[in-house]
């Protein structure tokens, strides 16, 4: 997949960058995997479920597809 270097250098996109690739509303976004990303996840996760449950939820709906 190519993505134009405006968009690359805009969105701190480098060579060897780990990108997820999210559903949303019927249309795929892909999310560069920054320090500045993580950083801004940081407490987004606290409370139940747990991650973990979270994944194992994630994981069994997958298998069902």
């Amino acid at each position: 997949m190519v993505i134009p270097a405006p968009l690359r250098r805009r969105l701190g996109i480098k060579r060897g960058t780990v990108v997820s690739f999210l559903e949303e509303d019927g249309h795929i976004v892909v999310q560069p995997v920054t320090k500045e990303f993580v950083r801004r996840l940081r407490g987004s996760l606290k409370g139940s479920p747990s991650p973990l449950e979270h994944l194992i939820e994630e994981r069994r709906r997958e298998r069902v597809l």
